[in-house]
């Protein structure tokens, strides 16, 4: 139905929307080409049925180009950033929000020099101030006297990273507790029917598509801000939500109406990823930047409180994904999943900027690449801008220093142009001399879903095949650090133990030139 060039969504979309069988691919496609990123379980499935059903989980498009952006960065950037704090009150002066030397081109041109592919800025944090100038609250940019309360830093933000050639991401927090002092956040409202976006006085906005949802007081709240970020800012690559309740009485609980956030965002925002209280990308479950061993991207979920994906297993499980890990899922999980992890870290101690903080190192950094991207996960680094609104200058040395120090690490891959024999569960590489290898760079189609469980690299060496390294899982990317280096013409990967049919698309070798 179209009313003055307004779209009604009713509240049975959001149901669609949240089990994520719509709007996926970049071209038409009949259902039965979508790809079937969920599979129901029970706990009378076998171990045997669980991993067969595992094995016929796949990936969304928006997923698949997700996981290959492997560097994205957060900037955490707010009124934190001018008291000090990590978690702010919502009850801030907004006049503390000074950065008058704001220039996120500057952001843009060090994350781009850093290797990074997308970034995602905090429009708004749990204190509830937010970054553009919304008609939903006065806690905003709007009420301070920064640039005559006409600063925007959400376009601004968003105007370079496309000029640079970033994706854009926003994280908008569920928690709000300038909300919660006007009487909105947690008032124990009930779901009813909200039209979305909320009329105010003066609006002038376009007519633009309109949602009728089911919504808290609260709900609604972040409707009409998720609403004006999606429609007025540009095409948005991500949205980033975390599941934190505000810091409040026990008793005062906001449950959030994630199904109809969900249908927002992939009606307005189709081909962004929804992370990491979403259904596309999940928090690896550390704030170290680090991936588990065998970190897989199809996991046993529950689905919870309005249509959210959720752990079945905890979800600092040191084996998410495996066998047995599906075995001890049973009877609490509801679907297997495509549930990719991204491994968030912040380049300082803090998420926001703090003057006393330096840096991670290099050698820091360059583990946790190889933590991350290096394990089948994508790094998600935030580097928060400082007081002025830019980037500490020590802060931008390291983010290119770590990107030269990657290209060293991996420098050009030695099988290009290399014979390349295959069987099903073997890829052979002639690289035609021998040649002195040290770092090894592999991936599976994932576009066919994640198989191997067990395989292993070999050299061909003094007449013999001789074991150079060896792992679980591969996934999108797997990078594997041979501690001495080897030297040999002909080099294989073996799969020992795969779900399905193992389909390798990339069996890299590298000599780093790393000092």
């Amino acid at each position: 139905m179209t009313v003055s060039r307004r779209l009604f969504v009713t509240a049975a979309a959001a149901l669609v929307a949240s089990r994520g069988t719509s709007m996926a691919l970049a071209a038409p496609a009949s259902p039965t080409e979508e790809p079937v990123f969920r599979i129901p379980v029970s706990s009378a499935d076998s171990a045997d049925t669980l991993v067969r059903k595992a094995s016929q989980v796949r990936p969304t498009a928006r997923q698949i180009a997700w996981q290959r952006l492997e560097r994205t960065a957060f900037l955490h950037f707010g009124v934190n950033t001018f008291t000090g704090l990590e978690w702010g009150t919502g009850d801030e002066d907004p006049n503390v929000f000074q950065p008058t030397g704001l220039d996120t081109d500057q952001w843009a041109r060090a994350l781009r020099d850093g290797g990074f592919k997308l970034a995602i800025l905090t429009v708004k944090h749990h204190d509830g101030f937010v970054l553009y100038p919304s008609r939903y609250t006065n806690h905003s940019v709007a009420s301070s006297s920064w640039r005559g309360g006409q600063g925007d830093v959400l376009r601004s933000f968003a105007d370079s990273m496309r000029r640079y050639g970033l994706k854009v991401g926003v994280y908008i927090s569920p928690a709000d507790e300038n909300q919660f002092l006007h009487g909105v956040y947690a008032n124990g409202s009930a779901r009813t029917e909200h039209t979305i976006p909320t009329p105010v006085e003066n609006d002038d906005r376009p007519d633009g598509p309109t949602f009728t949802l089911p919504a808290t007081d609260y709900g609604a709240h972040m409707l009409d801000q998720l609403y004006e970020v999606l429609t007025e800012y540009g095409p948005v690559d991500e949205v980033w939500f975390d599941g934190a309740q505000g810091r409040i009485p026990p008793d005062k609980v906001e449950k959030y109406d994630w199904d109809s956030w969900y249908t927002l965002v992939r009606t307005l925002a189709p081909d962004a990823t929804i992370a990491v209280s979403g259904p596309d990308v999940r928090w690896v479950g550390n704030e170290g930047g680090l991936a588990r061993e065998n970190e897989w991207s199809v996991v046993p979920v529950t689905e919870k409180d309005y249509g959210r994906t959720d752990f079945a297993l905890s979800y600092d499980a040191a084996d998410m994904g495996g066998r047995d890990a599906l075995v001890a899922a049973r009877g609490v999980a509801d679907y297997v999943q495509w549930w990719p992890a991204e491994c968030d870290v912040s380049i300082r101690d803090g998420w926001f900027y703090h003057a006393d903080q330096q840096p991670k190192s290099v050698d820091q950094l360059t583990e946790i690449y190889f933590g991350s991207v290096g394990r089948n996960a994508v790094l998600l680094l935030n580097v928060p801008p400082d007081t002025d609104g830019r980037l500490a200058a020590s802060d931008v040395t390291r983010l290119r220093e770590f990107r030269e120090r990657v290209d060293r690490e991996l420098p050009a891959d030695l099988t290009l142009g290399a014979q390349v024999t295959r069987t099903p569960t073997t890829v052979t590489v002639d690289l035609g001399r021998e040649a002195e290898v040290n770092r090894l760079r592999l991936a599976e189609d994932i576009q066919h879903g994640q198989q191997i469980e067990a395989f292993t690299v070999e050299a061909y060496v003094n007449g013999r095949w001789t074991r150079a390294a060896g792992a679980g899982t591969i996934g999108a990317s797997r990078i594997l650090l041979l501690t001495t280096p080897l030297r040999a013409r002909r080099w294989r990967i073996r799969v020992t133990q795969s779900r399905a049919e193992p389909r390798i698309t990339q069996f890299g070798l590298y000599r780093s030139t790393q000092a």
